[in-house]
């Protein structure tokens, strides 16, 4: 079976308008061609990574489509016989073969308008000449971010859909819309037209919101793509993401996944204003002494891009470790993975996390052995920094729940020790964005805490009756450091920031 799937996307760009409207019973807003590079989704490279992900995860372990699935891809009801059976046979597909790739083919031109007279939305696309459209398509439109509000029941009618008309319902929550077309075998038609309406006159007020703008000025530009899937069995990959990329973007999907969920989002920071060790060079070159030395830190590591851009800016790195190292590797990452999946069993995490952990371990195709390729280690030994990160995050998370108050000390007050405290950083555009840098809080009170020679003769001496000096302080006493992978067009780099994580308190 070959797949087409459409792609809605919100883009950087937003409400580009044409000049007059072409008739008065119309309003239209015109998209750049999406063979250029500014159609591209600003989320790229990851963008079809992760449509390809969803509707392969649409599917549980028992075969049966997961209760999350309905409401992402617009399927109405369970009842639904026909969505729900197309969906559960595109993610079947994919499941069974994980390897199978996506070629990409971009309409030239699209065409979004508004028909006032009948109270819907036309989308007009060119489609450039190509063998694959005189396949049966399936059609998925996506947003590039789940939609919010209240239910919304939209009909789509159009000559390349069959049957013609059909309905999705976008909910809290929904992403995706699935729809069926029909091949172009024995026809030169190169222009696709579908019509959007929803059934009451509210329903289609909040559809102009959603498609091109209104009273709630979300003004979404719409930019389609057409990804056709390999046949069963081939190798065949999409033009947009090569295996170490799709690796990445797989790595990102992964720590989403598994990272300690935070309730709100803090302010965002700056991460290029701190202090930092010279960049090191992730390489061919990179110094084996250094490589080393990371491979056995247990400090997070924050995975980003510098110049996220139309195309791609992950580069094919690379590393030639000695047989030492390699087996060091190896080891650490075996330990790091047995220790990441008991932390997903303690807190039964949903079955995703360790399916993606599984597939991290398929695309790097690390074997541990002499002969691991250079791409294969430089993806285990990004999959080692991830674990490691996942790890350090759980660890300290259970320090923070360890009792914060001794039996003798007064109720409502709590002795110096660790606290959570989040942070934000500006610019991490694959992840984790959110860091746990923790601080220290707490009643210096005798007996102290971690206390130094200084901190006790001090705390003697104010308890003297020397109010006037200065009592103990409870303070941070040790760091970890965060690492920061970074690609860029140059390749990708390393940069170590010291101090920045708090991990042991102190009177001082």
């Amino acid at each position: 079976m070959l797949a087409v799937l459409v792609i809605f996307s919100s883009m950087a760009q937003h409400g580009q308008q044409l000049s007059p409207p072409l008739t008065p019973a119309a309003s239209e807003h015109a998209f750049p061609s999406a063979n250029t590079a500014s159609s591209v989704p600003h989320n790229a490279p990851c963008f079809v990574d992760d449509i390809v992900a969803a509707l392969r995860e649409a599917v549980g372990n028992d075969g049966d489509l997961t209760g999350s699935s309905l409401p992402l891809f617009g399927v109405c009801s369970v009842s639904d016989h026909s969505l729900r059976s197309l969906l559960s046979r595109l993610a079947e597909a994919l499941r069974r073969n994980r390897r199978a790739g996506l070629e990409v083919l971009h309409p030239a031109a699209v065409l979004v308008s508004e028909d006032d007279e009948r109270g819907a939305i036309v989308v007009t696309f060119d489609l450039p000449q190509s063998p694959l459209l005189k396949r049966n398509p399936v059609l998925l439109f996506t947003f590039e971010s789940p939609l919010t509000g209240g239910d919304l029941d939209v009909a789509f009618t159009g000559q390349t859909l069959q049957p013609h008309t059909q309905s999705v319902c976008l909910s809290q929550g929904t992403q995706h819309m699935l729809l069926t077309g029909k091949s172009s075998e024995g026809s030169n038609e190169q222009k696709w037209t579908i019509s959007i309406e929803a059934k009451s006159p509210n329903m289609r007020q909040n559809l102009k919101d959603v498609l091109i703008g209104g009273k709630s000025g979300s003004n979404i530009s719409i930019a389609p793509l057409l990804l056709f899937s390999g046949e069963t069995g081939t190798e065949t990959r999409h033009a947009q993401s090569s295996s170490q990329t799709s690796f990445i973007c797989e790595l990102r999907r992964f720590l989403d996944n598994v990272l300690p969920q935070f309730h709100t989002k803090p302010p965002l920071l700056p991460l290029d204003s701190l202090q930092s060790l010279p960049p090191l060079a992730l390489g061919l070159s990179s110094s084996e002494t250094m490589l080393a030395g990371i491979i056995n830190s247990s400090a997070p590591t924050i995975f980003s891009f510098t110049n996220w851009g139309s195309k791609s800016p992950v580069q094919h790195g690379q590393l030639a470790l000695s047989p030492a190292l390699l087996e060091e590797l190896g080891q650490r990452l075996e330990q790091s993975e047995m220790q990441i999946l008991e932390f997903i069993s303690e807190e039964n995490m949903d079955h995703r996390a360790t399916e993606r952990l599984g597939r991290l371990k398929e695309l790097s195709a690390f074997q541990g052995k002499e002969t691991a390729a250079g791409e294969s280690q430089y993806c285990a030994f990004l999959l080692l920094k991830a674990l490691q990160t996942v790890a350090h995050a759980y660890n300290m998370q259970r320090k923070l729940r360890a009792p914060r108050a001794g039996p003798d000390t007064p109720s409502g007050s709590h002795i110096c020790g660790l606290r959570s405290l989040t942070v934000s950083f500006e610019k991490i555009l694959l992840g984790p964005q959110l860091a746990n840098i923790n601080n220290c809080q707490g009643s210096c009170a005798f007996p102290l805490t971690n206390g130094n020679n200084h901190a006790s003769l001090l705390n003697s001496h104010v308890e003297k009756g020397n109010a006037n000096e200065r009592a103990p302080c409870c303070v941070p006493v040790a760091y970890d450091p965060l690492e920061v992978v970074d690609w860029n067009p140059e390749g990708s780099f390393l940069s170590i920031k010291p101090d920045m994580i708090v991990k042991e308190c102190g009177c001082r």
